[in-house]
């Protein structure tokens, strides 16, 4: 017990005192998931949208397996980007294997079902409010989107912070394309996951406390965002 409350005291002194290697991690944290939030909006949300307002054959499976996609296990999808961005594997000429650039990658594949699902389900409530509107002043499907995220923006923001939650809390993808290198593809989750293995335990609690603090941080805003959505 007496160890362990050292340890949470030399946490909150390395989050006091602004240890550089945690600024660090932190800073490469959110840099990463901050482009893999952005990245899976700028894809997803589209996509949510189109499924909304257009009919084709094939459309509900296509909602089925996006839906199912966010199940997807973090593990796969990072062995899946290793082969690939293996030397030799068909994209390994690229050189992004344990890079930032192939963690972004990672978690954007990870967040991209995420603002799927969660555009696509108010933007089919208000295309069935506003679709007749639509045709009437002859939108183009991509006016009608364009309609869409303008009546629905705290639903994009709200899918912009669930896949932000999503990738800044990964770690099995990310440690297998990233490496998990020092000052250069560590992140919290990982970190705190090699530090907690290697005993340093005030390292792995303030990585945790500020993780835990972020999580909460998004976690409360999108509820309160999707509460917001739900009420319209």
């Amino acid at each position: 017990m007496n160890d362990f409350l050292r340890s949470v005291s030399a946490a909150l002194s390395l989050i006091g005192e602004a240890d550089p290697e945690l600024l660090s991690i932190v800073a490469l944290s959110l840099r990463v998931s901050l482009m893999a939030s952005i990245v899976a909006l700028l894809i997803g949300a589209p996509i949510g949208a189109w499924l909304a307002i257009s009919r084709f054959r094939g459309r509900q499976l296509v909602i089925v397996l996006t839906n199912a996609l966010l199940g997807l296990p973090p593990v796969v999808v990072g062995l899946a980007l290793y082969i690939l961005l293996s030397r030799s594997g068909p994209l390994g000429s690229a050189g992004l294997l344990f890079t930032p650039t192939a963690m972004v990658i990672a978690q954007t594949l990870l967040a991209t079902p995420i603002v799927v699902a969660l555009v696509h389900r108010p933007s089919t409530l208000l295309w069935a409010e506003y679709s007749d509107l639509a045709r009437t002043d002859g939108l183009s499907r991509l006016r009608s989107i364009a309609l869409l995220f303008a009546l629905g923006r705290a639903s994009l923001l709200t899918a912009f912070l669930a896949a932000f939650g999503r990738a800044i809390a990964e770690v099995g993808a990310i440690i297998v394309v990233g490496g998990n290198i020092r000052g250069f593809t560590r992140t919290m989750t990982t970190a705190i996951a090699l530090e907690t293995s290697k005993g340093d335990l005030p390292l792995a609690l303030g990585l945790g406390v500020i993780l835990l603090l972020l999580s909460v941080m998004v976690s409360t805003v999108a509820f309160l965002l999707m509460g917001r959505v739900g009420e319209k």
